[in-house]
């Protein structure tokens, strides 16, 4: 992805939290907690969005750079996020 899909995700989540977890993680539990999330308050779920993007983008930026594996990241289940969305990274 480049920095144009970045910032149209970014600016996606802050107005429906759900869109930008469903473009980075897919359907799966993240997307349903969101959701979940989001119904009980935007704020809680605006919150959890940004979380998941953030724990997407900096695994991502890690595995370009050739880092080792960070530890899983906590309240994150999607393998996609947990990798940054490389194929074979984070992944045993």
């Amino acid at each position: 992805m480049g920095v144009v899909s970045t910032v149209l995700i970014v600016l996606l989540t802050l107005f429906f939290p759900p869109i930008g977890v469903l473009a980075v993680a897919g359907c799966g539990m993240d997307l349903f907690i969101n959701v979940c999330l989001t119904l009980l308050g935007f704020l809680p779920g605006t919150i959890h969005a940004f979380y998941v993007l953030y724990v997407y983008y900096d695994r991502r930026e890690q595995a370009r750079i050739g880092a080792p594996l960070p530890p899983r990241a906590s309240g994150i289940y999607s393998n996609r996020v947990q990798s940054g969305g490389m194929h074979g990274y984070g992944t045993m």
